[in-house]
């Protein structure tokens, strides 16, 4: 297994247990899980802040949700294909948060520049939006705006519905939203 793809399979392994222990997890727990030696993991990260460090920068990477979203089946009707990727979309943020809470709660915060963090964030926001505005394409010539500044709508209202509504309680279901979205708030006449 090359170097690279050793800190590939440790990331994986120790992404759960960060959201299981915060930065408490012992070294032992992360050898372990990824079944390798405690030594092996600290010839491949310096420490477990370096550890920690690329789990965060793994966390906040779309690459999972990218992957699920382009297997949704395009001859599906829309709000299907919204709810579907909606699905993907929210689970990505429930495990980004779940990551986000335990390791801030714990004092260990990701070291990173804010500009780095902004180009990422930036970077996986364009990528997510890409990727559903191929949702959309299909019906494009229904679209009242062109399928890129439609998935950036739902987008937007998916997310930021997500993190207000949490705090409530009152959350909408997944198929309220797309309603809403592709029906507007007021009910037919």
């Amino acid at each position: 297994m090359s170097a690279e793809e050793r800190r590939r399979m440790i990331v994986q392994s120790v992404l759960p247990l960060l959201v299981e222990h915060g930065a408490g997890v012992t070294s032992s727990q992360i050898a372990r899980a990824a079944g390798i030696g405690e030594g092996t993991v600290f010839r491949v990260f310096k420490d477990k802040d370096e550890l920690f460090a690329t789990c965060f920068a793994e966390a906040l990477k779309p690459d999972q949700v990218l992957d699920a979203i382009a297997v949704i089946d395009l001859d599906q009707p829309l709000d299907d294909r919204l709810i579907e990727a909606a699905d993907a979309l929210s689970a990505h943020l429930q495990r980004m948060g779940a990551l986000m809470a335990v390791m801030h709660g714990s004092g260990k915060r990701p070291e990173h520049h804010h500009g780095d963090r902004r180009d990422r964030r930036k970077e996986s926001m364009s990528a997510m939006r890409d990727a559903m505005a191929e949702l959309f394409e299909p019906e494009k010539d229904r679209l009242r705006l062109p399928p890129t500044q439609s998935a950036a709508l739902f987008l937007s209202l998916l997310f930021s519905g997500r993190i207000r509504f949490s705090e409530t309680g009152d959350e909408p279901t997944t198929m309220e939203l797309v309603d809403v979205f592709l029906n507007g708030a007021l009910a037919a006449a």
